[in-house]
């Protein structure tokens, strides 16, 4: 019964330090496996949704790579509008085909900066998902030069209407800006609860392997006294097996 005991704690430290966990199932400590579990299923929940808020931010970062973009083009708009204002008249054609030309360009960016089917400058709303109900919505805005309110009409030759879209540029400018710090907050709040659900993965791995991992040098140490048990234990079976058999001998 001894040796039979002992092989089977034999196999017990061989299973643990293959695996390195001293409970492998229910039947080892079932307190101790199902609390693990639980924390490994949230850890691995929170993976998923941390996945999901890491293309929310990479959405959101696409949106402002936009916005400074378009802002540099409204930045060349203004120019264009102060050199129309001193420049003659065979100069004016030239110049109202560059404004033109950079309202078609704002329009491509606004309709570019799409990241997994959604695009914060054209009015797409995005839902970052956290744990739980949890979630942040963040609003998009119209980036295209309509919806900066640059008006589709264009006669340089109007000294009048050259003030209207120095008007129209600055309030673009005010806008792209208001919209990016908008963004920006948003972004650092993406990025502050996937910081946090980085920390709750690994407290949730870290607890999960406080129950269930084994002291290697504990379990090493085992087997080496358990090794010396099984061999006294044969030895000793063996010598009595011996001591058995001298006593039949005598009566031979």
């Amino acid at each position: 019964y001894l040796l039979q005991q002992t092989n089977d704690l034999m196999d017990r430290t061989t299973e643990r330090l293959s695996t390195g966990k001293k409970v492998n199932s229910a039947l080892d400590d079932p307190v101790a496996y199902f609390t693990a579990k639980s924390h490994t299923d949230r850890a691995n929940d929170l993976q998923v949704l941390k996945d999901n808020m890491s293309e929310g931010i990479q959405t959101i970062e696409s949106a402002n790579s936009g916005i400074e973009a378009i802002q540099d083009l409204v930045d060349q708009a203004d120019s264009i509008i102060t050199s129309a204002k001193t420049a003659d008249a065979g100069d004016l054609a030239g110049l109202q085909d560059q404004w033109t030309e950079i309202m078609s360009q704002i329009d491509d960016l606004a309709t570019d900066a799409v990241y997994k089917g959604v695009n914060l400058l054209a009015g797409d709303t995005l839902t970052v998902k956290f744990e739980g109900s949890h979630q942040l919505d963040v609003a998009g805005f119209d980036a295209s030069s309509t919806g900066l309110g640059f008006t589709a009409a264009v006669d340089f030759s109007q000294s009048t209407e050259l003030d209207t879209h120095a008007a129209e540029v600055e309030a673009a400018l005010s806008t792209l800006r208001t919209n990016a710090q908008t963004l920006s907050s948003n972004l650092a709040i993406v990025n502050t609860r996937d910081d946090f659900t980085t920390n709750m993965i690994n407290n949730l791995q870290t607890g999960a392997d406080n129950l269930t991992l084994a002291d290697m040098n504990e379990e090493s140490a085992n087997e080496l006294a358990l090794e010396t048990r099984q061999s006294l234990g044969i030895t000793a079976l063996s010598m009595a097996s011996n001591a058995a058999q001298s006593v039949l001998q005598l009566f031979q």
